[in-house]
């Protein structure tokens, strides 16, 4: 049986293997703990279930759910993101439901790119990112993000002959898997170098509310700002949301598109080939989210910061040194010896000797060998346990 050739580069999987290597571990009795996976484990707030609970009783959601029946979610999001960050939006035209941003982010490839042209993508990046251009047949361009760049592309960087054939170019910040923050003027120097180049800019921004400012700061929004503060006329820019991180609502898959009204349209129509939007009652829950008690964010934050504090003590007492994030829920951290560069042999050995499961740094793209991401989805006695196995881990490595 032949298949297209655009599935080649989504044959190899890292997370799929790490997910064999789990299953491997829990069968041959390990206690799994499972760090691997962004996904929380909190719970979405009583008024958003609450008002999910009521729409599956009104027999006028149970049917397919159309653009025009999402004017109410559209509303909600436009609203949200003027108050956030005093950025004006036409919910009719410059907002889209989505199926969580995953969706956005790797259908949209197929609306703005032809065989052959390239997106720029950050390296490491969130692997949907990638797929999305595949699936396009685009080719990619990784910007290298290091950490004495802070984890931030140097657009000099780029040769010239891949710019004459460039058509996109997707950010993500805070950013997954590096946990790096772009400040305000970086964004408006991305913006300056797309315009100049005659390319579309994309943001991926799940972790808008995940900032920790801790250094005196006051303002989560000055941390993490969004493209249209530094695009607001949304010339050339369209933004990703998803309710997952911030609500708590991963299973829900509910998300939305902002931006330039003719790269809305373009998604709307590849959208439409593709599926409906999901249930009315959900949407409801999502408004509810949007427009209600914002008490379960700050929990949220407050939350992982307190298991980054946890998480981040134990790993400096079995001597593992790493920076302490200013945002998301992930530790990246540099590798010791002799694991510098052998992230995915690291992690499979791990989860096989001692059941703590964490994702390779190689998974998220060339320049993420080296690192491996831990994520802070259980409650601080378990990472605790978590970093102690990995201590004996090293441990025994280093004496034999």
């Amino acid at each position: 049986m032949q298949f297209a050739t655009r599935l080649q580069p989504l044959e190899t999987n890292v997370f799929a293997d790490m997910d064999t290597a789990k299953s491997q571990a829990l069968a041959a009795g390990k206690q799994i703990i499972d760090l691997s996976l962004g996904s929380s484990d909190l719970a979405a707030q009583p008024h958003v279930i609450d008002a999910i609970a009521q729409s599956l009783y009104d027999p006028s959601t149970h049917g397919y759910l159309l653009f025009g029946r999402t004017q109410d979610f559209r509303k909600a999001a436009a609203t949200w993101y003027e108050q956030r960050f005093g950025v004006s939006v036409n919910p009719e035209t410059e907002v889209l439901p989505l199926i969580g941003s995953q969706e956005g982010t790797a259908h949209f490839p197929l609306a703005v790119l032809n065989p052959g042209d390239y997106a720029l993508l950050l390296d490491p990046g969130y692997p949907s990112h990638a797929g999305g251009v595949y699936l396009a047949s685009g080719k990619i361009y990784p910007m290298p993000l290091l950490a004495e760049n802070n984890f931030l592309p140097v657009f000099a960087d780029i040769p010239a002959d891949i710019l004459a054939k460039s058509r996109l170019m997707v950010l993500s910040y805070p950013h997954n898997p590096t946990s790096a923050i772009a400040p305000l003027d970086f964004f408006q120097s991305a913006v300056s170098f797309c315009r100049q180049h005659d390319i579309i800019l994309v943001h991926d921004f799940p972790y808008v509310d995940l900032v920790f400012p801790d250094n005196g700061e006051t303002s989560k929004t000055s941390l993490a700002p969004s493209i249209f503060q530094a695009d607001r006329e949304k010339a050339i820019s369209i933004e990703f949301f998803t309710l997952s991180k911030s609500y708590n609502m991963g299973g829900f898959r509910i998300g939305y598109a902002i931006g330039n009204a003719e790269l809305i349209r373009a998604l709307r129509q590849v959208k439409a080939a593709v599926d409906f939007n999901q249930y009315q009652g959900i949407l409801n829950g999502a408004i509810a989210a949007m427009t209600g008690s914002q008490i379960g964010v700050d929990l949220a934050v407050d939350t992982f910061k307190q298991r980054r504090d946890t998480f981040i003590k134990e790993m400096h007492s079995i001597g593992w040194q790493v920076p302490i994030p200013q945002a998301t829920m992930y530790i990246w951290a540099k590798l010791p010896e002799p694991w510098n560069n052998k992230s995915v042999e690291f992690c499979m050995n791990l989860v096989a000797k001692t059941g703590v499961a964490a994702s390779p740094g190689a998974g998220f793209g060339k320049s993420g060998e080296g690192y491996v991401r831990f994520a802070l989805v259980h409650q601080p006695d378990i990472l605790k346990t978590a970093v102690a196995r990995i201590g004996e881990f090293l441990a025994e490595l280093y004496s034999i």
